[in-house]
C-alpha cells in the first residue's frame, strides 16, 4: 500500500518547470535547435538583401527609384536604367507560362488519373530527368533545334493567323524573346507535371469512389472532384516554375538576343535581367556600372519575393474557398 501511495503521489506530482528540467530532458535542446535552424533562413536571406542593397547604393544615390523605369543602358555614358530587363524578363516568363500551363496539367492529369500505373511511373521517371538536364543544354538544343523550327513552321503560322497583332509583328531574326519563351516552357514544364501529379495522387481515393458509385464518369470525377480539391497544390507548382522562369539565366541568354529594348513584338530580341548579369558582370570595370548589375539582382530578388508573396496569398483565397 505505502508503495502504491508513493507512486500514485509521484504520477500526480506537477511536471518540472525549470528551464534546467526541461534542458535535462531534451525539450528545450531540441526546441533551441530547430529555433536556430528557422532563425538562420531569415538571417541568411537578411544578408543577402542587405549586401545587394549595400554594393547598389551607388546606382540609388545617382539614379533614385528611375533606375527603374527609364530605358538607357550605356555603360560608355555611365548611364543605366533597368526597364528593358525587366520587361525581358516578365514577357519571356509570361509565354512559358501560358504554353507550360496547359501542357503540364494536361500531362499531369492523363498521369495521375487516366494512365496505367505502369506508363505513369515510367513516363513520371522521364519528365523528372527532364528537370534535372542542364539549362545549358536547354540553350543549345534552343539555338540549333528549336529557333530553326520557330523560323520555318511557328512564325509563318502566326503571322498568317494572328498577324494583325502587334505582338506577332515585325522581322524575326531567330534569337528572340519568342524563343526565350519557347524554352523556358519547356524548361518549367517537368516541374509543373511533377508537383501537379502529386498533388493529384494525394486527393483520397474515397472521393473518387464516391463520385464513381453516384454515377460519374472517369473525367466527370476528374473535373469536378479531383481538380478542385487539388487546385491549391497545383497553383504552388504554377509559381514554382514561375521562380524557375524568372531566375533562369544560360539559356535565355542563348536565344533571347541579348538586345536592351522594349519591343511589342515577341518576335524582336530582348534582354533578361539574369542574363545582363552573366553577360556584363565579369567585364564591368566602373563602380557605377558593377553597382547597376547588383542593384539589377536586387530588384530580381525582390521580383522573387513579390511573386512569392502573391502566390501565398492566391493559396490562402483557394483554401478559405474551399473550406
Amino acid at each position: 500500500m505505502a508503495s502504491s501511495s508513493y507512486i500514485t503521489d509521484i504520477l500526480r506530482r506537477p511536471p518540472e518547470r525549470t528551464f534546467l528540467g526541461r534542458l535535462k530532458a531534451g525539450d528545450e535542446i531540441s526546441y533551441l535547435t530547430t529555433l536556430a535552424c528557422a532563425a538562420s533562413i531569415l538571417l541568411i536571406v537578411g544578408l543577402i538583401v542587405a549586401e545587394l542593397w549595400t554594393k547598389s547604393q551607388p546606382t540609388v544615390q545617382t539614379f533614385g527609384w528611375k533606375f527603374l523605369s527609364t530605358s538607357t543602358w550605356n555603360p560608355n555614358s555611365d548611364q543605366y536604367g533597368a526597364l528593358p530587363f525587366i520587361y525581358g524578363t516578365c514577357v519571356t516568363s509570361a509565354v512559358a507560362l501560358i504554353i507550360s500551363i496547359p501542357l503540364g496539367v494536361g500531362a499531369a492529369i492523363f498521369l495521375a488519373e487516366m494512365a496505367p500505373p505502369r506508363l505513369s511511373n515510367m513516363l513520371t521517371f522521364l519528365i523528372e530527368l527532364l528537370a534535372a538536364v542542364p539549362s545549358v543544354i536547354y540553350g543549345l538544343l534552343g539555338i540549333f533545334i528549336l529557333v530553326p523550327l520557330i523560323r520555318e513552321y511557328l512564325v509563318p503560322a502566326l503571322r498568317n493567323t494572328f498577324g494583325y497583332l502587334p505582338i506577332f509583328e515585325g522581322p524575326f531574326y531567330g534569337v528572340s524573346m519568342l524563343s526565350a519563351g519557347l524554352v523556358l516552357a519547356v524548361m518549367v514544364v517537368p516541374f509543373i507535371v511533377s508537383v501537379s501529379r502529386e498533388v493529384l495522387l494525394a486527393v483520397p481515393t474515397d472521393q473518387r469512389e464516391a463520385a464513381l458509385a453516384l454515377g460519374a464518369t472517369k473525367w466527370e470525377t476528374t473535373w469536378d472532384i479531383v481538380l478542385p480539391n487539388a487546385s491549391t497544390g497545383i497553383l504552388g507548382s504554377v509559381f514554382l516554375a514561375l521562380a524557375r522562369a524568372l531566375g533562369e539565366t544560360m539559356a535565355v541568354t542563348m536565344v533571347i538576343g541579348n538586345t536592351p529594348k522594349i519591343a511589342a513584338s515577341l518576335f524582336a530580341p530582348g534582354y533578361s535581367i539574369a542574363a545582363v548579369i552573366a553577360n556584363e558582370f565579369a567585364e564591368a570595370n566602373g563602380k557605377l556600372y558593377i553597382s547597376s548589375l547588383i542593384f539589377l539582382g536586387l530588384v530580381l530578388f525582390g521580383l522573387t519575393i513579390v511573386i512569392n508573396a502573391v502566390a501565398r496569398i492566391l493559396i490562402l483565397m483557394t483554401t478559405r474557398k474551399a473550406a
